[in-house]
């Protein structure tokens, strides 16, 4: 077998750009370098040949000589090695280079061939790479917020250290899927959200009630994404956060709303008993009147016919009380919360009948204004004629100041830009010009002796329907008070 002489060797490797040193295969020592290694170096050829590897090389026992003469040995036996090795240039900067040691036998002597090239930055990246990696690790262990790589089946790749957290596992159980943590009907919800996942932007959040590993429930606010990186990555990515005390104090604010409208309802009772007892009287006393002269009539043997006659008036007359009773039980009655599709228009002619006893006791004229038009909303009835309720009464009051000849009450409904509108117009003293704006924030009334209670609970009411209420001044003087609810066409 012919080897290639030295000078033919030199002459080869001078032309490559990756640096290379020869060793002498028994001793070690340098005997050649090319040109690339002497410029990555700063020594020309015969400065090399001298220098050892204290010289030329940083002073830690992961760069000894011995180790790079194990190296260079094994590559004799074993075939080309690789190892990490640090050179140190003339001007003293260090150069961190991947090295791979090759024996090579030529016509006059064998050798070691040293290629080596510099991965300083390399490393550099790989180290502020790996401290980002430890940094967001750190961060992410005491996040509030869990995140997860799923597979589009829903097969958990990746979890983050809070993840886990709040999902209940302990240390080294497998995540599994993320339906594993539903019930059925948030599983279905779960499925629809991920396979809508948009790309560009996290979808919407949505809630669901989960149970944990450990077998606690939790309520999680969940975000997903799809995430495309390369041939790496085609999931989804979601983010997930721990909402049970938000959703507890959800439950407690809607537990004590019902709670006040009930109340609410009773403190509106009150305030028609005298209207109510004084429109209850007439009916009962004419029972009374026609039982007593049914009677007499058949204590005197007077005609049968007229004594039926009584017999059945008193009779309308009871219908008639029991109806005012039925209507009053029927607005106070407590239930459980349950909105239908209603016309707003109904509501008022419902309310209006209540309104009215009130008004005719204070002198008051009660004008009613309903458009031809349906006015469907989605609401609690009893609710919304409440709040219709109360806005009337408070006005009926403010009127008791008033010239008797001048005391009038407007109600109108009627449709404005795709909502429902109720209007309530007095032509009292108003309120002053500051107070519009806070008059439904709760301790502001229009009554002098007032306390504002009535008007929050209105605003607490349509806010949950997803209105609004608002005060301004009358065109002719006075207040009105409106509230608006979004109109159901469909």
């Amino acid at each position: 077998m012919t080897y290639p002489t030295e000078d033919d060797f030199h002459r080869l490797l001078d032309a490559l750009t990756m640096c290379v040193l020869l060793h002498d295969a028994d001793t070690k020592a340098i005997v050649w370098a090319n040109r690339a290694a002497c410029i990555a170096l700063g020594f020309s050829v015969e400065e090399l040949l001298p220098l050892k590897a204290r010289d030329m090389t940083r002073p830690e026992p992961k760069y000894r000589r011995e180790i790079a003469v194990a190296a260079m040995d094994r590559s004799i036996t074993e075939g080309p090695q690789g190892y990490e090795w640090c050179y140190r240039s003339r001007t003293g900067q260090d150069m961190l280079s991947e090295a791979i040691a090759t024996y090579v036998p030529l016509r006059e002597h064998a050798v070691v061939m040293v290629q080596f090239r510099d991965i300083s930055a390399e490393e550099a990246v790989r180290q502020e790479l790996r401290r980002y990696e430890t940094r967001l690790r750190e961060f992410m262990q005491d996040l509030s917020e869990g995140v997860a790589v799923l597979t589009h089946d829903g097969a958990i790749q990746f979890i983050s250290d809070s993840g886990r957290r709040l999902l209940g596992l302990a240390a080294g159980d497998a995540p599994g899927s993320v339906f594993d943590y539903c019930g059925a009907r948030s599983r279905e919800s779960l499925a629809g959200q991920l396979d809508d996942a948009p790309l560009q932007r996290p979808s919407s959040p949505q809630r669901y009630r989960m149970i944990r590993r450990d077998g606690s429930a939790c309520w999680l606010r969940i975000t997903c994404r799809r995430l495309v990186i390369e041939d790496d990555i085609d999931g989804l990515l979601i983010h997930f956060r721990d909402i049970s005390d938000e959703v507890g104090i959800e439950e407690a604010r809607r537990t004590e709303a019902r709670i006040l409208e009930y109340a609410g309802r009773y403190n509106a009772m009150g305030e028609m008993a005298t209207a109510i007892a004084h429109e209850l009287s007439q009916p009962l006393a004419a029972v009374r009147n026609f039982i007593e002269g049914s009677i007499r009539r058949l204590e005197y043997a007077g005609p049968v016919e007229d004594a039926i006659w009584g017999l059945r008036s008193a009779d309308r007359q009871a219908e008639h009380a029991a109806l005012i009773i039925k209507s009053v039980r029927e607005y106070i009655v407590k239930r459980e919360p349950t909105e239908t599709r209603m016309d707003l228009r109904d509501i008022l002619a419902d309310v209006a009948y209540f309104i009215e006893l009130r008004a005719r006791d204070a002198g008051v004229r009660v004008h009613i204004m309903q458009p031809r038009a349906a006015l469907p909303v989605l609401c609690e009835r009893v609710l919304i004629g409440q709040v219709m309720l109360n806005l009337a009464f408070n006005a009926i009051d403010a009127l008791a100041d008033v010239a008797a000849d001048r005391r009038d009450l407007t109600l109108a409904c009627e449709e404005e830009e795709g909502k429902a509108l109720v209007r309530v117009i007095d032509n009292g003293p108003g309120v002053p010009a500051d107070a519009h704006g806070r008059l439904f924030d709760g301790f502001s009334s229009s009554k002098a002796a007032g306390n504002g209670i009535g008007l929050s609970l209105c605003k607490n009411i349509v806010t949950r329907h997803g209105g609004t209420i608002w005060a301004l001044p009358a065109a002719d003087g006075g207040l009105e008070c409106c509230f608006a609810l979004p109109l159901r066409l469909e």
